[in-house]
Parts: structure tokens; sequence; C-alpha cells
């Protein structure tokens, strides 16, 4: 585990055997035959359970998400109440999201369909939000009775094995949560075994590929939430200060690292120059420093690899003729932090007009109308969110229909919520997490018809 705030190594931890493995899997698989049958109101008590130790134990566990991935400590601190929220949420809902869906048959009868639990399902989780992703996945499937393996990333081991505590701590049978700091090599194997009902994941387009077609092999179900280059249109009709302000929330959040952060700032007419200097002058004036410090703007980024990676896209667009509004160098100090920086001029044959920007990395494009705002942001490989701001609600509105994108915000920073349904489409993933759709990706909707009598 290295401290991205001075790139020092803080503590080793050690890779699972195959023995470690096949012990995962076998206590997931006999948890299942015991957890399928467990009432919802128990499911539901080990949920809020879990949430009641979250509450006791943020601030340790937010310290530790900052010494592992260099998120500030209040920006942790609110990933973790999101989390309580998730836990609580499907504790409360889950029984009514799972319930029977009655038909009406033309042939006379009746029917339900049932959500039956599919088995243990793998999730593998990246390290932006080593909390939240997990909570996203565990809280629905432990309510509709999956067990989870989960491999996180190997910049959280302190955090995938805190979570494991917590589950135990609250009660959690054995074998319905367990973490494996698995492999890639193990968790293709993992995704084979027939004992493993599904897989998800957030990651990169790469990784979601990659298991998807190791998952296509298999047979098994997969969801996938992956990169982003969501746009934030800024229309005629938008309250500049207001749209700057909730740009810069958008775009800075976990410095950057989110997969539907604001990275495509696209503004329509005249609104572009007074845009550009107002969203400059915010950018610059945020301060990397110390994540452990409230007075820091923003945090290093998780590693050396993905600093210099952002480097490179900067100075690939520079070389091209893109120009650097603010920032665009490494900061003078330890660690892996990157100057909040702003680009404007770039073009079609930039990595930065069709890569995903993941960092403290905006890209601002001007455009005559709203026409020409649609026709660019639906210009990407990606569709996971946008945003749309305009004194218009209409015609905000029709903008964001029109966007080939999983969500989309209006006069306001792209966030998440616990009852909202998160996920793309195109090359962003496949399926959707959260609300009552988060709930029904790894359950059987098993038909039971009785015909009428003869």
């Amino acid at each position: 585990m290295v401290d991205p705030t001075t790139n020092e190594v803080v503590r080793e931890f050690p890779t699972a055997t195959d023995a470690d493995i096949e012990n995962g899997l076998a206590g997931a698989h006999a948890a299942f035959r015991v957890w399928r049958a467990v009432p919802m109101g128990d499911r539901s008590a080990l949920l809020h359970r879990v949430a009641a130790l979250y509450a006791e134990r943020i601030d340790e566990l937010a310290v530790a998400v900052t010494r592992e991935m260099g998120k500030p400590v209040r920006e942790a601190r609110g990933e973790l109440k999101l989390v309580m929220s998730i836990f609580r949420y499907y504790a409360d809902n889950g029984a009514e999201f799972l319930a029977d869906t009655p038909l009406s048959p033309r042939g006379g009868g009746t029917a339900v369909v049932r959500k039956d639990p599919v088995g243990p399902v793998l999730g593998i989780m990246p390290w932006n939000y080593p909390h939240y992703q997990v909570a996203r996945l565990v809280a629905p499937n432990l309510m509709a009775g999956n067990p989870l393996v989960i491999k996180h990333a190997p910049q959280c081991p302190e955090t995938a094995a805190a979570i494991e505590e917590l589950f135990r701590d609250a009660g959690s049978p054995e074998g319905l949560y367990t973490n494996v700091f698995a492999t890639n090599v193990q968790a293709a194997a993992i995704i084979a075994d027939p004992r493993v009902a599904g897989v998800s994941v957030t990651g990169s387009e790469r990784a979601g590929a990659a298991v998807a077609e190791i998952a296509g092999r298999n047979l098994k179900k997969c969801v996938l939430e992956l990169g982003g280059s969501d746009p934030f249109i800024v229309l005629k009709s938008a309250d500049l200060p207001k749209a700057v302000k909730a740009a810069v929330a958008g775009r800075m959040g976990n410095a950057g690292q989110a997969c539907n952060a604001s990275k495509r700032i696209i503004v329509v007419g005249d609104n572009y120059e007074p845009f550009v200097e107002q969203f400059t002058a915010a950018m610059a004036a945020l301060q990397p420093g110390d994540p452990t410090d409230p007075a820091s703007g923003f945090g290093p980024m998780s590693s050396e690899r993905a600093a210099e990676g952002l480097l490179e896209q900067v100075r690939d667009a520079v070389d091209q003729g893109a120009i650097v509004r603010t920032g665009g160098r490494r900061v003078d100090r330890p660690g892996s932090f990157v100057e909040a920086t702003v680009l404007t001029d770039v073009g079609p044959g930039m990595r930065a007009y069709r890569e995903e920007l993941f960092g403290p990395v905006a890209v601002v494009h001007g455009v005559p109308d709203a026409d020409a705002a649609v026709e660019l942001a639906n210009d990407s490989p990606f569709g996971l969110g946008g945003v749309v701001f305009g004194g218009d609600q209409s015609a905000a509105e029709e903008i964001a229909d029109r966007l080939d994108t999983g969500m989309v915000w209006i006069n306001s920073a792209q966030g998440s919520a616990a009852d909202l349904p998160f996920g793309g489409t195109k090359r962003s993933g496949i399926g959707r997490e959260l609300g009552s759709l988060g709930i029904e990706e790894f359950v059987n909707k098993k038909l039971i018809y009785t015909p009428a009598p003869r």
C-alpha cells in the first residue's frame, strides 16, 4: 500500500493463495444455501447493523481511505455517509422491491413473477470510491439473498480488510461477505467457477471488456460500470455564476477521479468567453495540498502512474494546438499531485477529445447553438451521464432527452443517491446499480403460473 500524498510504502498485504480462493468460494456457496432462506426481516436487520457500525467507525475508516488513495478526509466522510444511506435504503425498501409481481394472464388463471436469488456474486471493485462502490453492489444483493465475494483494487487493501471486519462484527454469517486479495488470473478463475452466478465490475473499459469476455464464455451475467467523459452543457439561458460553481464541483470532486465527473464542458454562444474566464479563475484558486488538511482544495491523484498518464494526455493536446488556460503541470511537492487544469481549443485529433481524463483536468468547448452542443456531447464513445444548465426548464429537459447517456442532471452537478439508478450506455457499461433497478440485476425472475380450471 502506497500513500499517494508522499509516495511512500505504508504497509504490505499478502496476495491470496489458491487455497484462500477455494475457501472463499466454498464459504460463499455454503452461505448461499442458508441465506437464501433467511427471512427478509433478518436480512434487513443485518444491513441496519452494518450501517450503524459505519456510523461508529466513520473517522477511522475515512482516515484509511485518505491514506490509501489521497481523498481529502472531508470527502471520505461524505462517501461513508452515502454508504450508510445505501444500506439503510435497501434495508427499508428491499422487501418491497423483491415482492412478487402479479400478472393477468389472457388465458385465465393466476401468475406471478418471483425474484429469487441466483447465488454468489463476484464484485471487482475500484480504488476511487472504495466504500461506496462496494455498498451499492453488496446492500441490494444481500437483501436479494446473494452472498458476495469481493476483489478490491490493489491500492485499497486496508479498506478491503476493514469492510470484511465490519461485516463480521455486524454478525454476518460465515461466507456471506468475503474479501479476497486475488490477482487478475485468480479473478478469471473465480468468474469461471460454477459456484459463482455473476460478476459486477467497476473500472476501466479494458477491465470491463476482459471480464465480460470471460463471463460470456462461461454464460455468466455481468454488470459493468466503466469509464465516462460526461458533458456539462451550458445553454444561453444559464445562470453563469451558478453554472461555473457547479462545473468546478462536478469536475474536481475526488481530484477529478470519478467516472461521472463533468469532464467536457460545452458552452453555447456568447456565454463561452465569460464562462471560460470565470471557470479558469475558480479552478486556479483551488490549491492542492495535504488531504488531511481542511484548507486544501483537493488532494493528490491515486498514484504516480495515474498522474503521469494524465499529464501525457495534456501534453498530447498542447502539442497539437490546445491552450492551457491554467495548470497543466505537476505540483512542486512530494506526492502524486497535478495542478487543476483547464484546456480549450481541443480538437478531434487529440487524445483529450476522445479519451477519459481521469483527474483534475477539464476541457471547455464553445459551440454556436444547442443543436451543436448535443452533437458534440454525443460525439464520444462513452455514455455515462451528463449535465444541462439552463434558465428555461423545458428547454433543458429537451436537451437532456437528446443526450446518449444513462443519466442526466439538470441545473446541478452530478451526484449519487441511494434511490436514484446509476449506470450508462455505449462504452460506459451495462446494467444499473442503486434504486429499485439495482436490486434486480442478479435475481432470477421466475414465472409461477397456475392455469384456470377447465
